[in-house]
């Protein structure tokens, strides 16, 4: 049974980028994203991992606080629908028929809800050891790829009929974290405890590893741009790197902001704009570079350099909503929001 609470607009503050400025990196114009930030009803619940339907409605995890949660922009109100203490409940992504996949990370499962007639469904992991569910991503079949991080695994969940495929990771501690389908249907993963990113061939399950430049590099999340290259962000050690899977060959640069950024979330956006969280930075910062720039000259383009108005806390995991242009996050701070990075589509 599933309970809902609902949450007035008028409960659920939100916080705007307006007086917030930035630098454009590139030009030295001002150019400051905008960005909008909606306050959920528990602040401390972790609110994570917000996957945008449509122009109006986005799911998110209440990570500590066990919930599904659904933001309705056109009413600026917040429902809840509680999971079973202790689901953990790190990750979601929506399907085309409207169910909401969720990982449940301290209890071994992949549940799905189904928003029309509230039930629940679990998937559980085939073996105990992959006791934690990570992050999950549709491939082009509709499939579901996951990282299991303390586990080490990555998996497939086929969703006609729900059957797992586990595969392992080797290495003591690899921790598999962010996880990206390549546009020839290839699986690409940070190896968060390594210095490596790994592939996977999704017809034979075969897991190559790749080892990044520099022996303290720690990628966490990652995206494939359309040309097939792999961007990710190096949490450890302040990079943004690109592997060519054709040539083998890596290029970093480091971050051009003080301090220690940390970038953990990512998003890749239409115009090919690679987007990094800076969470080490107090106010979080969001930070751009132009991937079809460096395709074409070898160049590291930063752009739009801007701070998330309730200062972030950490942006975990990032979704890009092409049809409205919106890269949308959670914010530990108690918030869920997006930055408009790109012009909304023509029909939308």
């Amino acid at each position: 049974m599933t309970v809902k609470f609902l949450i007035s607009a008028a409960a659920a503050a939100v916080l705007t980028s307006a007086a917030v400025q930035a630098q454009d990196l590139a030009t030295g114009d001002d150019a400051a994203l905008e960005i909008k930030e909606w306050r959920v009803p528990d602040p401390g619940s972790r609110p994570r991992d917000p996957f945008a339907v449509d122009a109006d409605t986005v799911w998110f995890v209440g990570q500590v606080g066990d919930y599904l949660g659904r933001l309705d922009l056109a009413s600026g109100e917040i429902e809840t629908y509680p999971l079973p203490d202790g689901t953990g409940p790190h990750n979601l992504i929506v399907a085309d028929d409207g169910g909401v996949w969720y990982a449940g990370n301290r209890q071994g499962f992949i549940g799905r809800f189904d928003p029309a007639t509230g039930a629940h469904a679990r998937v559980e992991m085939p073996d105990p050891a992959a006791s934690d569910p990570h992050t999950l991503v549709f491939d082009a079949d509709g499939d579901i790829w996951f990282t299991v991080q303390i586990g080490a695994f990555v998996g497939k969940l086929t969703v006609a009929d729900r059957s797992v495929d586990l595969i392992p990771v080797p290495g003591d501690r690899p921790r598999p974290y962010g996880i990206a389908i390549a546009p020839d249907g290839g699986v690409w993963v940070a190896l968060f405890g390594t210095n490596k990113l790994a592939s996977i061939d999704p017809q034979t399950l075969t897991l190559t590893e790749h080892e990044l430049p520099r022996a303290g590099a720690r990628a966490r999340r990652l995206e494939v741009a359309p040309d097939g290259r792999v961007w990710y962000g190096d949490y450890a050690e302040g990079y943004v790197g690109v592997f060519d899977p054709d040539t083998g060959a890596f290029d970093e640069a480091k971050l051009p902001v003080d301090g220690y950024p940390q970038p953990y979330a990512t998003g890749l956006d239409a115009d090919g704009v690679f987007w990094l969280a800076m969470s080490g930075i107090d106010p979080n910062r969001l930070i751009g570079v132009d991937t079809v720039k460096h395709a074409e000259d070898g160049a590291f383009a930063f752009e739009r350099d801007t701070a998330v108005p309730s200062t972030g806390g950490t942006l975990r995991h990032m979704h890009f909503h092409a049809p409205t242009g919106r890269l949308w996050f959670g914010a530990d701070a108690g918030t869920v929001g997006y930055a408009q990075v790109t012009a909304p589509a023509a029909d939308d």
